[in-house]
């Protein structure tokens, strides 16, 4: 099973996504599904941004304190 998996992994990734854009498609519309997709896509690249930045290093750090 874990090498039909290694084998496997991308297509079945992307089958999923898949099912789930065509599941958001039917349910709530075209534009709303894209407009989800694109903050979404705008989400990571603002946590990317900031966890390069380095930003709530310092705050993650003091809840360790506790």
């Amino acid at each position: 099973m874990k090498a039909f998996w290694q084998r496997f992994m991308f297509p079945i990734i992307g089958g999923g996504l898949g099912l789930l854009i065509a599941i958001l498609f039917v349910s709530i519309g075209f534009f709303k599904t894209l407009l989800l997709i694109i903050l979404t896509i705008v989400g990571i690249l603002i946590g990317l941004y900031v966890k390069r930045l380095g930003i709530l290093d310092g705050l993650l750090d003091q809840s360790d304190d506790y």
